[in-house]
């Protein structure tokens, strides 16, 4: 009876109100108006997975598929800086995560035997000084996570997919499908719940993350074929996959804030401005803005510029309050279109 409602009310809301998700809206908060038309930063890249951006306002990218990091300046002028001899490119495996601090540049890439994260120094535009931090995250044809970024604590913070063994997802000696925390040396850091680099699990896969400003970290995870997820992260919880797709209301498990068909969203990277987490939906084809009430919890999301560019996959707020967003045609499950891939600026609402 309770799946039965379920779907009857999704039904509904999509009917309505064009909005999908399972779960209602608890934040009396609304997205407000639309932002105006994004502007095209630079064209003609391919499989743009992951932004992260320098001091200065250029931007480092990672291309999933061709291994190169590139150096984007505000201007569209594209510059390689490496290409990642080591990364092995294959199905959803490739150069992903990047992030940056203190002059020093992190990597996430699927290698021959496993995915792992790479710390370098960067020295004009070159990496130098490379050391492994982790390895024997395991690998697969999909579900590889990838997603790095640096929280307001001052951590390294990971995600990883259960690389299509989905048992992984509850093994806590596992690094697949769990959020990692780490030093910038790759240690487990202070205070996480298990004293190793695992700081949640019960994860499918997830490729978005994005702290709002109380510092809560929000996390968008792939479904299989009902629901997708964001997800409120605490330190040691268990978010139920493979147990629980979607809501289940176990007490072992956390329920997600909110939910989307997996034909709405798809739901990759994600990044939280003006009081909204921004999510990058893949098969949905949109940019999800969810706004956020005061306590963390998720109001009714609206979807923006739906098919107008096709597969999103990046999503990074900038230094100017742009947020930029990447596209994800050529990655063997789009239909490229003239300039793709692309990287644009849209100014949030």
């Amino acid at each position: 009876m309770r799946k039965l409602w379920a779907i009857m009310l999704l039904a509904v809301l999509t009917a309505c109100s064009g909005r999908g998700g399972e779960v209602l809206p608890t934040a009396a908060v609304s997205a407000g108006a639309a932002p105006a038309d994004p502007e095209d930063v630079v064209t003609g890249l391919s499989v743009p997975w992951a932004i992260a951006f320098l001091p200065g306002g250029d931007a480092l990218v990672t291309e999933r598929d061709t291994a190169r990091l590139l150096r984007v300046s505000p201007a569209g002028q594209v510059r390689t800086l490496a290409t990642i001899d080591e990364a092995r490119p294959d199905g959803e495996g490739g150069l992903l995560g990047v992030a940056v601090k203190d002059g020093q540049i992190f990597l996430y890439y699927t290698a021959e035997l496993d995915n792992r994260i790479v710390r370098y120094r960067l020295a004009g535009d070159a990496l130098t000084d490379q050391q492994l931090l982790v390895q024997s995250i395991p690998k697969g044809g999909i579900h590889n996570g990838g997603r790095l970024a640096f929280g307001p604590d001052g951590h390294l913070y990971a995600t990883t997919g259960e690389a299509g063994d989905p048992d992984l997802a509850q093994q806590r000696d596992s690094l697949a499908g769990k959020i990692l925390r780490m030093t910038v040396d790759g240690a487990p850091a202070p205070g996480n719940p298990f004293g190793t680099l695992v700081y949640s699990y019960g994860h499918r896969n997830v490729q978005g993350l994005a702290w709002d400003g109380s510092g809560r970290l929000y996390a968008s995870e792939f479904g299989a074929g009902a629901y997708d997820e964001v997800n409120l992260i605490k330190a040691g919880a268990n978010y139920g996959w493979p147990e629980v797709e979607g809501r289940g209301d176990d007490p072992r498990y956390v329920n997600p804030i909110l939910t989307w068909s997996t034909a709405e969203a798809s739901p990759s990277g994600m990044a939280y401005a003006n009081g909204s987490l921004w999510v990058a939906a893949l098969r949905g084809a949109r940019l999800w803005q969810v706004p956020l009430g005061e306590d963390g919890s998720a109001g009714a999301p609206a979807a923006r510029f739906t098919d107008r560019y096709g597969r999103l996959r990046a999503v990074t707020a900038a230094e100017d309050g742009t947020l930029w967003v990447g596209t994800s045609n050529k990655d063997g499950r789009g239909s490229p279109r003239e300039g793709d891939d692309r990287i644009m600026a849209v100014t949030p609402s």
